[in-house]
C-alpha cells in the first residue's frame, strides 16, 4: 500500500469532526488544513464567541470547497437568522437554544442541526418530534446554552437505541478524552470548541493539533 492510498484511506474512516467558535480566519483555516469537516460561527450576542455576520462573511469566502459552514443560533427570530444565512451564504443552521418543532420545520431550505443539553432528567422521547439533519448532544449548565468546557455523563444516552437522526457528541471534548468518548458513543461527528481554545473564542494551534492527532489513530 503506497503512503499517499494509506492516507487517503485514514481520511476516509477519520471521525468527522466540527471546529465551532470560529471568531477568526487564522483559526479557520488552520481547524480546515488539519482535518476539520465543518466550522461553526456563533450568533448569540451573549456567547464570548461571538462573531458579526460581516466578519463570518468574510471568512467563508476563505474556506476551501467542501467544508461545511454552520450557523449557529440560541432562541433568535426567524426573519433576523434567515437575514444572516442568505448574507452569509450559509446551508446548514444550528438551534442550539429552546427552539420547537414547529420554529426548527420553518427552515426547510436548510439543513437543521438541532442541539440538545443532556442531563439526568432528561426526557429522550423528545427527539421522535422533531425534523432536523442531526442532532448534537451538548452539556447541560443552568442558564448557559453551550461552552461549558465540561463533558455530560455519556452512559446517559447509551440506553437511546435509535435516535432517528445523525449524532454529534459535543461538551467538554479535547484530546485527552476524544478516545473514550468515541468509543462509549460511536457518534457520527464531534463537536468541539472550548477544548482546543487559548482563552474564548481564540482555538490553540497545539491543542487544535493533538486533537486532530488523536482523531487520526482511532
Amino acid at each position: 500500500m503506497t503512503q499517499q492510498t494509506q492516507r487517503l484511506k485514514k481520511e476516509s474512516t477519520m471521525i468527522r469532526v466540527k471546529i465551532c467558535g470560529i471568531t477568526n480566519k487564522e483559526d479557520a483555516l488552520k481547524a480546515v488544513s488539519l482535518g476539520a469537516w465543518a466550522v461553526g460561527f456563533i450568533f448569540y450576542k451573549e456567547s464570548p464567541r461571538y462573531i458579526g455576520p460581516y466578519k463570518a462573511k468574510r471568512i467563508i469566502e476563505l474556506l476551501p470547497p467542501l467544508i461545511t459552514p454552520v450557523g449557529v443560533f440560541v432562541n433568535q427570530k426567524e426573519g433576523a437568522i434567515k437575514d444572516i444565512a442568505e448574507f452569509c451564504g450559509f446551508k446548514t443552521l444550528q438551534f442550539h437554544g429552546d427552539e420547537s418543532p414547529e420554529y426548527c420545520q420553518r427552515f426547510k431550505d436548510y439543513k437543521i442541526i438541532k442541539a440538545f443539553r443532556i442531563h439526568k432528567e432528561f426526557d429522550f422521547h423528545i427527539f421522535s418530534n422533531y425534523k432536523a439533519s442531526a442532532f448534537l448532544l451538548d452539556s447541560h449548565e443552568e442558564d448557559k446554552y453551550g461552552g461549558t468546557g465540561k463533558p455530560f455523563d455519556w452512559a446517559l444516552i447509551k440506553r437511546v437505541r435509535n435516535f432517528g437522526h445523525p449524532i454529534i457528541l459535543s461538551g467538554g471534548l479535547n484530546a485527552k478524552n476524544i478516545k473514550e468518548a468515541v468509543e462509549e458513543v460511536c457518534p457520527f461527528a464531534v463537536d468541539v470548541s472550548s477544548g482546543v481554545e487559548q482563552s474564548p473564542g481564540q482555538k490553540s494551534e497545539r491543542l487544535l493539533k493533538e486533537f486532530f492527532d488523536t482523531i487520526c489513530i482511532l
